[in-house]
């Protein structure tokens, strides 16, 4: 998925793991990218989140604001079975080396098929303040969950984005 209003980038490049080393991918973008990490820990399930993690009532949580050129951009909540992340760095308020996709192929948590869901609706009042748009700005959000090979899901990430200069584009590799 390239992202006209930040970073060129595609949608593999966040669900598998990066070199020793690297940083995650939204910041390796270099200085006009950066992301804040706003919470991390276990909570409740949202619905959506819930269904895509097949009935996970409890999840663990990362929060973060994605800003480019210092203007937020994208909201992204990530959100991971107990089973998976549970007393791993996931939970804490700290940055993941690598990036979640790293780490989490270290837990054995490899992507192997991934979901992802787009839609546009109206901002919450809340995801409006955060990104800087009026109360009832169009959004759009896409719903990201990723399957190990097995087939069981492990991560779902929901992305709230401001719509201007969003392009997305999607390719199909069919066997």
């Amino acid at each position: 998925m390239g992202r006209s209003a930040g970073p060129n980038d595609d949608s593999g490049s966040y669900v598998t793991a990066r070199p020793a080393g690297a940083s995650d991918p939204w910041t390796a973008q270099g200085d006009r990218a950066a992301q804040r990490l706003v919470d991390a820990g276990e909570v409740d399930a949202p619905t959506d989140v819930a269904e895509a993690l097949d009935g996970q009532d409890r999840v663990v949580t990362r929060r973060r604001v994605m800003l480019f050129d210092d203007v937020p951009v994208e909201l992204t909540d990530s959100y991971y079975p107990l089973s998976v992340a549970s007393g791993t760095p996931l939970e804490e308020k700290r940055k993941v080396r690598g990036g979640a996709p790293t780490l989490l192929a270290e837990l054995g948590y490899a992507a192997h098929e991934v979901v992802e869901d787009v839609c546009a609706r109206p901002a919450t009042d809340d995801e409006a303040t955060a990104l800087g748009l009026p109360v009832g700005s169009p959004v759009l959000v896409l719903l990201r969950t990723t399957h190990a090979a097995d087939g069981s899901p492990f991560e779902v990430s929901r992305m709230v984005m401001r719509p201007e200069g969003r392009h997305l584009r999607y390719r199909l590799v069919v066997d």
